[in-house]
């Protein structure tokens, strides 16, 4: 008997749990009441489950929040949340945003303090009215239309040359990925003996080109569970 597929060794409670007390705490925007905050940037500060630095904001009413911080953004700095004036580092509702500009951290649906785009050196650009709703262009030109009373932030997060220092070893890569409590190295099935592994096995070797499916059923157990499960469609899109 070959050895469990590696979601199989996953269950329900996985043995890569993600290290949260390692994080400095929840990325969000504070409680908004209908007015204006105002606050001053307090500290820049990094975190080993964060790509990007991060930004610790004390506002007027004495709430702190914490959440990625733009580029060009410095200790001491004042920022507002809720008001009108577009400014780099400034929380504003997207529908109050000129057409054209470059944002980050979006709320998906308002008051969930941001899901969208919030990985170091991304940004998202607003096109303007669609509709009922606001168009957003996401860094995978992916254009989305979002509740015109979504709060976002302006500028670019900071950290774009993250990904421009190649890991150069193995065992950089491995500590990178261990600090988020992710599983490195990830052999392919195809690697694999048959024994071990659906993909596994050199009969056929080809996958695909009408020799080999990976495209499975929703239905089948959780060892031959692998692949492209349920696909519509597999390929390049022409």
């Amino acid at each position: 008997m070959g050895k469990r597929l590696r979601q199989q060794r996953r269950g329900k409670g996985s043995i890569h749990k993600t290290p949260s007390h390692r994080s400095l705490g929840r990325l969000s925007y504070p409680s908004y009441q209908g007015e204006s905050l105002y606050g001053r940037i307090l500290d820049i500060t990094t975190s080993r489950m964060h790509n990007g630095p991060l930004m610790v904001v004390e506002y007027d009413n004495g709430d702190l929040s914490l959440t990625p911080a733009p580029f060009g953004v410095r200790v001491g700095q004042n920022i507002s949340m809720g008001d009108t004036t577009p400014g780099n580092g400034n929380i504003m509702k997207i529908k109050d945003m000129p057409t054209g500009t470059l944002v980050f951290n979006l709320e998906r649906v308002p008051g969930d303090g941001g899901k969208y785009v919030r990985t170091s050196g991304t940004a998202a650009q607003v096109l303007g009215r669609e509709g009922k709703g606001i168009a957003v262009k996401l860094p995978s030109k992916k254009k989305l239309i979002l509740n015109e009373n979504c709060f976002a932030t302006i500028g670019t997060i900071a950290g774009a040359g993250r990904t421009n220092k190649p890991f150069v070893r193995a065992g950089n890569k491995f500590y990178a990925m261990k600090a988020r409590g992710l599983k490195y190295p990830k052999v392919r099935g195809k690697a694999m003996n048959a024994v071990d592994h659906p993909h596994g096995g050199s009969r056929p070797k080809q996958m695909g080109m009408g020799k080999y499916s990976t495209t499975v059923p929703r239905n089948l157990p959780p060892g031959k569970k692998v692949g492209h499960i349920a696909a519509r469609r597999t390929g390049k899109k022409k």
